[in-house]
């Protein structure tokens, strides 16, 4: 097969690095230590030791220079040729050198010569990120050459030797391609496979996941296909998403699998292991794998768990067109992938448990608030319209409220509110606020002003902590032969009542507001009161309708004045109300409307 950037070649280059004959130092590339990081076994030969003895020791000092291996600067050759290499990027050839090594019986120096070549190995940047000496011993070739041989006969060998020495040098000129081409497809995969990890993490679904895999990561593994498999909470079942490159049939197929099967995907998912098949053979031991190797064209799988800390969170199973050898480098590199969407799917959970927990929330307290958001009363002089509408955020349900009652003197009362808080726990607390204050309006029958002022007594001794907005209004009972009704309100920190007379203009009722209900302040509250005539519609409403980010509440509110008075004159308090929510058809906050015209 061949081999290239995104199929692997088969090649065990760990043992490929071992076993060649010829003798491999590898080194860091800083200077001036050049830190010695491997040797082959045949470079130990030469120099006579132990891989222990030099691995993470300087080179100069594993090995010191002799007197006569330096350059009229003091420097030796040697280390003249790795810092050319590093400098130009490119092979350093070294002429004939002699450098006596260390006798391993400890008694002295053994004489030896060297063939040397200096290459640096480079990242995908084209960085030198290793230094890999090849040093070739002719140290018994040098040795034959004495005084007592006649000058042919040391021509003739020389002449020999110079043919072997190049048809040597030819050989180690291809060892070396292939190591280096090892090196640049092991570093680009390595960098392709970061590229993948950044990826994946702005996967927002499984669905993404899958994408990214498919998109990024299986041209890094030389596959061509690959599933998720994640298990679904409190079943013994797996959600399987199959990349489309399978096929149809094993999406429709596998879409669902027991977590307990006999699939490497169950077995990966149920046990943490990781199962290779590496061909037709292998797939034969896993009832139902060869169908599916044919369905999906494929010869070979990888199957990984996915796997966070102690947790199973499901497996990942990569496909081939061919069969594998599966060499460790490949399945560092799938583990690696698996970890990195094991993260991802982690987030992704935990994300969508946030959603579902907050999504619960607020459907309890949008439930319990529209319990409490009561009918307003029949009345043959006064028209009502309420509405309700939630934020289009979860986070933002709570504490609103409207309502509207007749008390034993036949006022009518009417009122908006807003509980601080947007929860489960602010739908509560404004149910207590609302019920409170409906009792005391109805035992007291007294100004709005003088209800507020008692719901903030009430709510200080019965300790219920709470900061809400109110307008509280009482539109006098209606007098036989008289048109008009008298509207008198208090507004506790609140977002003012607007008025549509019966002509089309519209009124802000603008006065300074008290302070918040439930501050404990003992300061009287103020009342305010208009007269209404036949046709007028007040409206009152949370802060929900008007504010926007950024914006200035007074403009906003003047906002509103304006599209009141742009709709038709005699439109209703229903109509009013369904254009105001036509309008925005989705809320940041939540909005309570209460409006009511008299007839």
């Amino acid at each position: 097969m061949e081999a290239t950037p995104s199929r692997p070649s088969g090649v065990d280059y760990a043992a490929l690095f071992a076993g060649i004959p010829t003798s491999y130092l590898v080194m860091s590339p800083v200077a001036p230590d050049y830190l010695i990081l491997d040797a082959n076994d045949a470079y130990l030969a030469n120099v006579g030791r132990s891989r222990e003895q030099i691995v993470g020791v300087p080179v100069f000092e594993a090995f010191p220079p002799g007197p006569d291996t330096f350059d009229e600067h003091g420097v030796p050759w040697i280390r003249r040729s790795f810092d050319r290499a590093v400098a130009t990027g490119q092979p350093d050839t070294m002429p004939l050198q002699k450098y006596d090594v260390a006798d391993p019986s400890g008694t002295g120096m053994v004489e030896r010569y060297w063939s040397l070549i200096s290459v640096p190995i480079l990242d995908a940047e084209g960085r030198v990120m290793l230094l890999v000496q090849r040093a070739e011993n002719i140290t018994d070739f040098m040795q034959q050459q004495g005084p007592g041989h006649a000058e042919a006969e040391r021509t003739e060998l020389w002449r020999r030797r110079a043919q072997e020495v190049e048809t040597d040098l030819y050989a180690r000129a291809q060892e070396l391609a292939v190591a280096v081409r090892a090196q640049q497809v092991a570093s680009r995969r390595l960098s392709s496979l970061a590229d993948v990890t950044m990826q994946l993490a702005s996967a927002d679904s499984v669905s993404q996941l899958a994408d990214i895999i498919i998109r990024a990561g299986l041209p890094v593994l030389g596959a061509t296909g690959a599933s998720i498999a994640v298990r679904v909470p409190d079943s013994d079942t797996l959600r399987v998403t199959v990349t489309p490159s399978l096929g149809g049939a094993m999406q429709r197929t596998y879409a669902e699998i027991p977590l307990h099967g006999p699939l490497p995907t169950s077995i990966a998912a149920r046990r943490g292991q990781v199962v290779l098949v590496p061909d037709a053979q292998a797939a034969a031991r896993f009832q139902g794998l060869p169908e599916a190797m044919a369905m999906s064209a494929t010869q070979a799988w990888a199957v990984l768990p996915l796997q966070v800390g102690t947790r199973l969170l499901g497996s990942i199973a990569v496909g081939f067109a061919d069969p594998q050898e599966f060499h460790d480098e490949e399945v560092e590199l799938l583990r690696a992938l698996a970890s990195q969407s094991a993260q991802v799917l982690d987030r992704l959970q935990v994300r969508d448990r946030e959603r579902q927990a907050a999504q619960e929330v607020a459907r309890i307290a949008e439930t319990l608030q529209r319990s409490l958001l009561s009918d307003p009363p029949a009345s043959a002089d006064l028209e009502f319209a309420v509405t309700y509408q939630p934020a289009q955020q979860v986070a933002q349900v709570g504490g609103d409220w409207y309502d509207a009652f007749t008390t034993g003197s036949g006022a009518t009362v009417v009122v908006i509110g807003d509980v601080a808080g947007h929860d489960q726990d602010a739908a509560a607390t404004m149910a207590q606020v609302r019920n409170i204050l409906r009792g005391i309006a109805q035992v007291l029958e007294r100004p709005p002003s003088v209800v507020l002022s008692a719901l903030d007594r009430a709510l200080d001794l019965l300790d219920v902590p709470v900061m809400a907005s109110i307008v509280v209004a009482e539109i006098s009972a209606p007098v036989p032969g008289e048109s008009t009704r008298a509207l008198r309100w208090c507004n506790a920190g609140h977002p003012p009542p607007v008025v549509r007379r019966a002509g089309g203009a519209a009124e802000v009722l603008s006065r300074v507001p008290d302070l918040l209900a439930g501050l404990g302040t003992t300061r009287p509250r103020t009342d305010h009161e208009i007269t209404l005539d036949r046709g007028d519609v007040v409206l009152l409403y949370t802060d929900g309708l008007v504010e926007t980010r950024g914006g200035d509440i007074d403009q906003d509110i003047d906002r509103l004045r304006e599209r009141v008075a742009a709709g038709a004159v005699d439109a209703g308090p229903k109509a009013l109300l369904q254009m105001l929510i036509t309008d925005e058809p989705a809320f940041d906050d939540d909005v309570a409307l209460l409006a009511v015209q008299v007839r």
